[in-house]
């Protein structure tokens, strides 16, 4: 433990400035949140360490970068399977691994700018209606093999035909005993992958004693968008020992949920009909709005240079579309006459499903405070949190939580947390409903005949004499063949006005704990991981048992972070050269960072120079495919895709309309000498492909799935490890080569969603997310530059080292050969243009799991090609001031020639931004 004196002073006005200047309100559906204060000493950054994390997908920091900071930060949230009480439950619980990048920059001594980004893909089977144990005799699931569907696990169903036996207080009954049996139990429904980006800026001006910020974003879903602003500040007083900070805020969000085609012919919708869209896909979208207004008031008071207090009051009113489209209620519907017939014996109650209904606002309020004491002798922190929210829906919570931050010696912090919840049920929640009416009944006229209509002409009704024939409105005797009986639809005033078995609604208690392990392993450079085991169940409620224990679940979150403060980053050994310029303004960065002025879209060109030196970098690369389908050179027509585009035996239904790939890609450097660079680029990356269906294709089969809209895939691919060696070096030549290994991280087995209860199978070659093999990745690089003009080759491959992945194929290997000429500008500023083509080989093998086949994209001989792109790009270098040193680049890649194999989607271009910084 590094001794007292040793340590840099730091005043704790400063703590409390710093709490004091959180973000005030949270937009878009962003599950969780947290506090963190900047200190500079380990004391005081233990001190002022990021409380404990509420739950959601992020870890919280185990301590706040000090000043301008840069973090990326990767994290999985898995939940455990749900109990089916004692059958095998065989649908993949949900799953979802985020990326968040976020920054803070000092522009100004008073002025400074903020961004987060986060992008989450999630997937598995979640809840959607809980019933009655005694109503489901279970359904089964089955698997696709090679050799058929077999029978892999069971699932409860929606609206199970036989209904429910009922004992004559209404108690559920079990079939084949007679026995009570009050238990419920959770239908589950599967999702194939579905993201959600949410950005957030934020701009803040200091005074000496105030400052204001002001922040805005917005969070995009396939089926919610929602945009946010934000308005906050803080005042000082009492020698900036006391800190007062209000906020408010106003998020507005648009619904469009497209509702589950396999749950939505059980579902009973009528309460949302005039908000329902049915598309001619058939598919049913529920559009509706919701707006949310947010403020909060607060204070930090340093107590004794040791220790703090911080208290907040927030309110939030919500009104709108308040409900989960997703989420829906059984009713079981009994008939009073048969009911209060004077016998004993069971009934049979008629078991439904309808869309759960919540109240139209909520008003909520929240206080929060926290207690932080610095325990000297052990030269750590103890945080101490409590939370209380009450609202108008009838749920109060209670939230207790403390970490401990524990400085080690070598740089290390060991923070570790606990954290209790509870909550009290809604006053609307119930896993289901009872009512005495019947979902329908037979209509009847005046004379208590049964009416009859029309099928294709409702208004047109007829009854039945004694002779069955039927009869008009005049009484005359028609012959119309196509009739069918008029119903009456249950009476929804006889329903509570507002209903829901959301288990998120329910009362229980929660218990999590965790650790997040920190190394400052460099000034200014941080790497984290952490883990937390989250315990949610009914009996852990404060004060009574929730009465709900078959919602009961587990989860953990994982996750790995790394922060790099580019104003005081240095390496023992390392130049630098960046830290020393940023402070001189000594135009002497150009001379150093020729060598990465190559357009951004090209990978291993440049080398650090000096030993020692460091790079970290960020690359973001964005690609689209649309327009018409290709086979070779030439545009192809729908019929000739459904005949020649699958193979002889299968005929193809749907083609790719469209396709966005999304790759983000950290890119770390590390020059241990003059002429050896090593590197470590993890991939992270989302696809998104709409589907279109062929004019001229066989008609669908009974039950077939018609793929609405499209599918949707991510999030961590293959991640690239290499080393640049320099061969060859004279004034204004170079030469490296690149020796470079692709890691299988990236999945190959990612299937569509269970259709009818059956496996979808994997989705397209395209769709997954990496090679699944090991690839070795070799380059040969020249490079020129004489007075403002610089220029270059590049040759590069991708051979794949094995036969197959263990999905059964292997993507075809690739050659490109690339050149490029850039001019300077100015001494920040140059523009580029290349040429770059590329050969790639078709896939090889087949999927060794089932595959749906319905179109182009789902056969090897339809990838890789040839291709000719020309691109256009710009990279700047800040030559002084606060962001001296740093490089961003932009190039678009615009396609000129193409030349696919077999059929395939037509490309349209693709787009690289990338930033770095050397040190």
């Amino acid at each position: 433990m590094a001794k007292k004196n040793n340590k840099p002073k730091i005043s704790l006005k400063r703590v409390v400035k710093s709490i004091a200047s959180n973000k005030p309100v949270s937009g878009g559906r962003q599950p969780g949140s947290s506090v963190a204060a900047v200190g500079s000493s380990k004391a005081l950054q233990a001190l002022t360490s990021a409380a404990v994390m509420l739950p959601g997908l992020l870890l919280p920091s185990a301590q706040a970068a000090d000043g301008d900071h840069i973090n990326f930060q990767f994290s999985r949230y898995q939940e455990s399977k749900r109990n089916l009480f004692g059958i095998p439950n065989s649908q993949n619980p949900i799953r979802a691994d985020v990326l968040h990048g976020s920054g803070l920059f000092t522009l100004t001594d008073r002025a400074k700018f903020a961004f987060s980004y986060t992008q989450d893909i999630w997937s598995g089977a979640t809840p959607i209606v809980t019933s009655p144990l005694a109503a489901n005799p279970y359904s089964p699931i089955r698997r696709n093999t090679s050799s058929g569907a077999v029978v892999a696990g069971a699932s409860p169903l929606m609206n199970p035909s036989e209904g429910v036996l009922l004992d004559r207080n209404l108690n559920p009954l079990q079939r084949d005993t007679g026995m009570q049996d009050t238990r419920s139990v959770l239908v589950l429904a599967t999702a194939s992958p579905e993201t959600r980006n949410q950005a957030n800026f934020r701009m803040g001006y200091e005074w000496d004693e105030a400052e204001i910020n002001a922040s805005a974003g917005f969070s995009l879903e396939n089926d919610y968008k929602s945009s946010f602003g934000n308005l906050g500040g803080r005042l000082d007083f009492n020698q900036k020992l006391t800190s007062v900070k209000f906020g408010a805020g106003y998020t507005s969000s648009n619904i469009s949920a497209i509702l589950d085609h396999d749950a939505s012919p059980y579902l009973t919708k009528t309460a949302f009909s005039d908000q329902i869209q049915r598309r001619e896909d058939g598919a049913e979208i529920l559009r509706a709005e919701r707006q949310d207004w947010a403020a909060n008031i607060g204070v930090t008071q340093v107590l004794t240079k040791h220790s703090l207090v911080d208290a907040n009051l927030g309110y939030t009113h919500s009104n709108g579309y308040l409900e989960n489209p997703y989420k829906a209620v059984t009713v079981i519907f009994v008939d009073p006459e048969v009911l209060n017939n004077g016998q004993t014996t069971p009934i049979l109650g008629d078991v439904r499903a309808l869309l759960e209904q919540r109240p139209g606002q909520r008003n909520q309020f929240a206080f929060s405070t926290k207690y932080i004491q610095h325990i000297s002798p052990l030269d750590a922190a103890l945080h101490l949190n409590y939370r209380f929210s009450t609202d108008d829906w009838g749920i109060n919570t209670n939230t207790f939580s403390a970490n401990w931050i524990q400085p080690l010696p070598g740089g290390w912090t060991l923070t570790p947390r606990i954290r209790y919840y509870s909550q009290d049920s809604a006053d609307f929640y119930q896993p289901y409903l009872i009512t005495q009416q019947n979902f329908s009944t037979q209509a009847v006229d005046s004379l208590g005949r049964d009416i009859w209509v029309d099928s294709t002409n409702p208004d047109i009704e007829y009854v039945r004499d004694e002779n069955f024939n039927l009869l008009d409105s005049e009484g005359n005797i028609v012959n119309v063949s196509d009739v069918q009986p008029k119903t009456i639809p249950f009476d929804a005033g006889k329903l509570p006005g507002d209903f829901s078995s959301d288990h998120r609604l329910a009362g229980f208690g929660a218990l999590s704990g965790g650790v997040t392990l920190r190394k400052e392993f460099a000034k200014g450079i941080a790497l984290e991981a952490g883990f937390e085991y989250y315990t949610r169940a009914s009996s852990m409620k404060l004060g009574s048992d929730g009465g709900n224990s078959f919602a009961d679940f587990n989860y953990y979150v994982a996750n790995a972070a790394l922060t790099i403060n580019p104003g005081i980053m240095s390496l023992p050994g390392s130049s630098g050269h960046a830290h020393h310029h940023a402070h001189t303004g000594k135009d002497n960065s150009h001379k150093h960072s020729r060598h990465h002025l190559q357009p951004a879209g090209l990978m291993f060109a440049h080398m650090l120079d000096n030993p020692g030196e460091f790079m970290v970098g960020y690359n973001f690369m964005y690609s689209r495919m649309g327009g018409n389908m290709l086979h070779g050179s030439n545009t192809v027509s729908d019929p000739t895709i459904v005949s020649e585009g699958c193979s002889s035996e299968i005929l193809c239904t749907f083609k790719p309309a469209e396709m966005d790939m999304r790759m983000h890609m950290l890119d770390i450097m590390y020059a241990p000498t003059r002429w050896l660079n090593l590197m470590l680029m993890p991939r992270f990356m989302d696809m998104e492909m709409h589907l279109q269906e062929l004019e001229g294709r066989p008609p669908p089969e009974p039950g077939e799935h018609q793929h609405f809209g499209g599918h949707t895939t991510g999030v961590i691919g293959d991640t690239l490890i290499a080393s640049l060696i320099k061969l060859y070096e004279r004034q204004g030549h170079r030469v490296h080569a690149g020796l470079g290994i692709s890691a299988p991280t990236g999945k190959t087995d990612l299937q569509i969603r269970r259709v009818f209860r059956v496996d979808g199978g994997a989705i397209h070659f395209g769709m997954q997310l990496g090679s699944g093999t090991w690839d070795f990745v070799p380059s040969l690089t020249y490079t020129g530059e004489y007075n403002r003009w610089n220029w270059g080759a590049q040759v590069s491959g991708i051979k794949r080292m094995e036969n197959r992945n263990e999905s059964g194929y292997r993507l075809g290997d690739l050659f490109q050969a690339t050149a490029w000429g850039g001019f300077d500008l100015t001494s920040w500023l140059t523009a580029s243009v290349r040429g770059l083509y590329t050969l790639q080989d078709r896939i090889h093998g087949d999927f060794n799991i089932l595959n749906a086949r319905i179109g182009p994209m789902d056969f090897p001989a339809n990838y890789g090609g040839q291709f000719w792109n020309v691109g256009f790009g710009v990279n700047a270098v800040i030559p002084d001031g606060r962001f001296a040193g740093h490089h961003f680049g932009f190039e678009w890649l615009q396609p000129v020639h193409t030349d696919v194999n077999g059929f395939q989607l037509d490309r349209k271009g693709a787009l690289t931004a990338s930033w770095s910084y050397r040190f």
